[in-house]
C-alpha cells in the first residue's frame, strides 16, 4: 500500500461533494459501502460496478457495514470514526446508477452503507483493517436505523437513547414523532 489519504473533520483529503447542504454534516463526513454489497448488487444489476460507484469515499471489505451499530466506532489506520446513520437514497444518486425505478429498489434491500463522523484525525489507505473499538449497548444498526429513518417509531427512540447521537436523529425525530419527541 502506497497511497495513504488524511482523514479531516470533514472527511478524506480529495473528496468533494457537490450538495454540500445535505451532505456536509459533520455526521456525513464518511461514507462508506461494503464490497459484499457492491458483489450482491452486481449480481442483482447484471453488471459490474466499481468501488466508489455509490458515492462512497470509503469501500470496505470484511465488515457488515449495515450491521454496524449507531454510535459504533471504528480505527482505520490512524483515524478514529463514529457510524452516525444510514444513507439516505437521493436523485443524484439515482441518476448515478440510470437504473429504473433505483432509489425506491435501493432502499427496499436495507442496504444503505453507513455515514461516519470524524473522531480522531489521521490517515487510512487501501488494505488498512477496521477494527471495531467500541459498540453501545441498546443502539441499533444501520439497517434498522434506516427503518426508523423511513417511520419505525420505536427503533427511532432507540437511537435516541445512545448517547452523543448524532444531531440529524432529532431532526428525523421531529418529521417521525412530531414536535414533542
Amino acid at each position: 500500500m502506497t497511497h495513504r489519504v488524511a482523514v479531516g473533520a470533514n472527511g478524506l483529503a480529495g473528496d468533494e461533494r457537490a450538495d454540500e447542504k445535505n451532505h456536509g454534516a459533520p455526521g456525513h463526513a464518511v461514507y462508506s459501502y461494503a464490497r459484499e454489497d457492491y458483489d450482491w448488487w452486481e449480481r442483482e444489476l447484471g453488471r459490474e460496478l466499481r468501488d466508489g460507484q455509490f458515492g462512497e469515499n470509503l469501500t470496505t471489505s470484511g465488515i457488515d457495514v449495515n450491521g454496524a451499530l449507531i454510535g459504533e466506532r471504528w480505527r482505520i489506520g490512524t483515524a478514529l470514526l463514529e457510524v452516525s446513520g444510514p444513507r439516505v437514497p437521493c436523485v443524484v444518486f439515482r441518476n448515478w446508477l440510470d437504473e429504473p425505478g433505483w432509489v425506491k429498489r435501493f432502499t427496499e434491500t436495507g442496504r444503505p452503507g453507513a455515514y461516519l463522523k470524524v473522531v480522531e484525525l489521521g490517515e487510512l489507505g487501501v488494505g488498512d483493517e477496521v477494527e471495531v473499538v467500541s459498540r453501545p449497548e441498546g443502539s441499533v444498526t444501520v439497517a434498522e436505523s434506516f427503518l426508523a429513518y423511513h417511520g419505525d417509531e420505536e427503533l427511532l427512540r432507540r437511537i435516541l437513547a445512545v448517547p452523543g447521537h448524532d444531531s440529524q436523529w432529532d431532526r428525523v425525530a421531529t418529521r417521525v414523532l412530531g414536535a414533542a419527541f
